[in-house]
């Protein structure tokens, strides 16, 4: 009884009568609706914590004295909306009659009242919370102990624009945004097929996070499909914000510095995607979406490699491998050559790097990591200022502070010109978390360059070899085009073949449907 004292203080003790005979819970995420409407409306009140932007408009039906109310959260709900399709038919221009059974009105006001598409019922106090959160606007009766559920979402969002992280000079412009009913229209236009299915689910215990599971029926493979779909529902946390967090969940290995999935703001990739047979998750509030499976030579493929000539993206994929070797291996050859392995350099190169370094009073590896770190600072102080002012940052403190770190004495020539050139080249990679990741392998190989040479080199490509031969993606190979590619993958690695030659899907992921034509 302390319980219901507590929970229903603020209740009327006629009123508090009514839940205790009907045996209700209040503390049960599944409470049922009362038929009294004065209870409805008052819990509902409770439940929101009095907010300032809940609106309880209470009126009556038509001239009769059947009494009704809607619930909305203002700037969630379209307020036009919700008069032209709610209030204004049931007010003033009933087309039905009014029946005397409050339940038969209901039913009548379901079928004939509303002019809306979207009308669903619900019985309990947690579906109509949640209904309301989402932009709904809720209906309720006196006497009924169901609420009408009807769409009316208005909120403002970001018009469809082109993608900034993706750029390219070929290809559509326009990108996702961060509302998740605008993200699959963008996909539905380009693949017009009853195949395509959308699974939607909530994640989040608080912030109920619509998200969507995307792929072709038949094309990918059941296996995978019903992978994701145990991966996503076995999430525990209260708050998803951004795609970000459920990547980190569904990853097979959350300690290995390689991505284990493809994520893009760019409808045309993602559909790309789904034609290959692979899986999308759309997460409302963010235009980043994720794709899974993912091996490693996707890291080095952009949109715009299928929609130039075949031998133009083959040449521009093969410099992108070499950007990536470059990447990460420039820095620690460089220390190996200077400190271990004076023989390999021409001469006159030898001399030159010398007489640049007589007066740096740190070894090679301090100056690779000092540059490395003060390279990486100037990116991310670009990126978070303004962009007008980050690019005048990026480009004055490369220029100006390089000079002066060459002209103090604390970094060579040689090594200002490796660092711009290595920074330079991971640029080139598409995928900005795969960039990262040729950052965090630098340094050990910068270290075992400055320990041990060539070979300190050799035996660290070795261990990334080892762990990228062992590391699997939802069931696939991370290495499985080079590996074991099937029949058409070879087509798609890293030189890619005319569209005309390229009918087969990979077999790895693919399900039934292994042929695009």
């Amino acid at each position: 009884m302390r319980i219901w004292k507590k929970a229903f203080g603020w209740i009327k003790p006629q009123e508090k009568l009514i839940f205790e005979d009907k045996n209700t819970d209040i503390s049960s995420d599944k409470q049922p609706l009362s038929a009294n409407l004065e209870i409805n409306l008052a819990l509902l009140g409770k439940l929101m914590g009095e907010a300032q932007d809940l609106i309880i408009r209470e009126f009556s039906l038509g001239h009769d004295e059947h009494r009704a109310a809607v619930v909305l959260i203002d700037g969630l709900a379209e307020k036009e909306l919700v008069n032209e399709q709610i209030l204004n038919p049931l007010m003033l221009e009933i087309r039905f009659e009014i029946p005397r059974g409050s339940n038969e009105l209901f039913n009548r006001i379901k079928k004939y009242g509303i002019p809306n598409t979207a009308i669903k019922e619900d019985y309990t106090i947690d579906g109509v919370i949640n209904d309301i959160l989402t932009g709904n606007t809720v209906l309720l009766l006196e006497g009924v102990d169901r609420a009408l559920m009807i769409s009316s979402q208005g909120w403002k969002d970001r018009s469809i624009s082109e993608p900034i992280t993706e750029s390219v000079v070929r290809g559509p412009r326009d990108g996702f945004t961060e509302t998740l009913r605008t993200n699959t229209t963008l996909i539905r236009r380009r693949i017009k097929s009853p195949d395509l299915r959308l699974e939607g689910i909530k994640i989040g215990t608080r912030t109920q996070t619509d998200v969507v599971i995307a792929y072709l029926n038949g094309v990918a493979k059941k296996d995978v499909v019903d992978e994701v779909r145990t991966r996503l529902e076995s999430i525990k946390i209260d708050g998803v914000l951004e795609s970000g967090y459920i990547e980190e969940f569904i990853e097979d290995r959350p300690l290995s510095p390689f991505p284990q999935v493809e994520r893009s703001e760019r409808p045309d990739k993602v559909a790309s995607a789904l034609l290959e047979g692979r899986v999308a998750i759309l997460v409302d509030t963010t235009p980043f979406v994720l794709m899974v499976p993912t091996v490693f030579f996707q890291f080095i493929q952009a949109s715009e490699d299928y929609y130039e000539r075949y031998y133009i993206g083959s040449m521009i994929r093969v410099l992108r491998v070499l950007a990536l070797m470059v990447s990460i291996t420039l820095p620690a050859i460089y220390i190996a050559l200077t400190s271990f392995h004076h023989e390999m350099i021409p001469t006159p190169l030898a001399l030159s790097i010398a007489s640049s370094r007589e007066a740096v009073p740190f070894p090679a590896v301090g100056e690779a990591l000092i540059m490395g770190i003060f390279f990486e600072i100037l990116r991310e102080a670009g990126i978070r200022l303004p962009r007008p002012t980050g690019q005048a940052v990026s480009i004055v403190g490369a220029l100006v502070i390089g000079q002066a770190a060459v002209e103090a004495g604390i970094v060579s020539q040689a090594m200002v010109i490796v660092v711009a050139l290595t920074g330079i080249s991971s640029f080139a990679i598409p995928a900005y978390n795969a960039a990262v990741a040729g950052i965090l392998l630098r340094v050990p190989l910068v270290i075992l360059a400055g320990f041990f040479g060539l070979f300190g080199i050799l035996t660290g490509l070795s261990l990334i070899l080892i762990h990228l031969c062992g590391l699997k993606v939802f069931g696939i190979n991370y290495l499985s085009i080079v590996t074991s590619a099937g029949e058409g993958e070879y087509k798609d690695f890293v030189v890619r073949a005319p569209w005309w030659s390229m009918f087969h899907r990979a077999g790895r992921i693919t399900g039934k449907s292994k042929k695009k034509t």
